[in-house]
This record gives structure tokens, C-alpha cells and sequence, in this order.
């Protein structure tokens, strides 16, 4: 049996914004690296002039300091924990058999610090596309690994 990644060897995994275009920083890798990382800055822009908003809200409805002070303590933990996360997700994968409760529970976490994530995002653009290590990482040993199965001696001649 000849499978696709016997006769081709093993594929680049693309990334969200800039698809394969990491592999050789072609295809207006860099002009996408700018849009991305503006694209977050204005989206955590955006974010932030909303949780404003938000805040003149609780100001406006006089529900007291201790309120204000809470919702953002709230917000302040919930963005940097985003943050590390995002960023940390950026140079290893999750832990498959990591518990997925934990998960869940975190997943409103990092919804209520999205300008964390965004923030991260932006800044990881400033060096490489977000992920790029990694999976260049795992593609390079992929293909270590599929030259080292096709140049085995016992292979040779074998090939349908």
C-alpha cells in the first residue's frame, strides 16, 4: 500500500492567517504577519474601549467601590491568564490526556481576558507567524523521520 505521504513525504500543518506560507516566508508571508498583528491590536482596541464602556456602566449605575474594584481585579487576572496561555499554546501542544473539565472551566477565563490572547497574538507576529517554532519543529522531524524511513538499506528497491 502506497499511501499520499509515502509518495510525497509529509506536509507542512497550516496556520490560521498564513496557511503554508511559514514553510519559506513566501507568499506575502510578511505582509501577512503586519495585517495579523495589527489586526489583534485593533481588536484588542476594540475590545478594551468595550470593557470600558462596560465599566462606565457599573460607574454610572452607582454600584459602589468595592464592585468597581472587583470586576477589574476580575478582568486584570482573567486578560493575563489569557495571555499566558495563548502565548504558552504558541511553543508546545495541550496535553491530550490533560482533564477536560479543567478546560472547560477555563474556557470562560480566557473568554473574559480575550485582549490577552489578542495581545499575545499581536506580539508573537512580531517574531514569527503564531505557532510557526513549533510546527516548523514537527515538520522538520517529520521529514527527518520519512528521509530516514526512504533511505533505509532494506527499503531500497522495494517500491511499488
Amino acid at each position: 500500500m502506497n499511501d499520499e505521504h509515502e509518495a510525497t513525504g509529509p506536509r507542512p500543518e497550516p496556520i490560521r492567517f498564513f496557511g503554508t506560507t511559514w514553510v519559506d516566508h513566501d507568499g506575502g508571508y510578511a505582509l501577512r504577519r503586519v495585517g495579523a498583528g495589527l489586526g489583534a491590536l485593533v481588536a484588542a482596541a476594540a475590545g478594551a474601549l468595550v470593557l470600558r464602556f462596560g465599566y462606565e456602566g457599573l460607574t454610572i449605575a452607582k454600584v459602589g467601590n468595592l464592585v468597581n474594584i472587583l470586576v477589574a481585579v476580575a478582568f486584570a487576572v482573567c486578560t493575563a491568564l489569557a495571555f499566558r496561555r495563548t502565548w504558552e499554546g504558541f511553543s508546545r501542544r495541550p496535553d491530550p490526556a490533560g482533564d477536560a473539565s479543567a478546560e472547560r472551566s477555563m474556557q470562560s477565563m480566557l473568554l473574559i481576558g480575550f485582549i490577552g490572547s489578542l495581545l499575545a497574538y499581536a506580539l508573537r507576529t512580531l517574531t514569527e507567524a503564531p505557532g510557526e517554532k513549533l510546527r516548523r519543529k514537527e515538520y522538520e522531524e517529520a521529514v527527518a523521520r520519512y528521509e530516514r524511513r526512504r533511505n533505509r538499506p532494506g527499503k531500497r528497491g522495494k517500491r511499488r
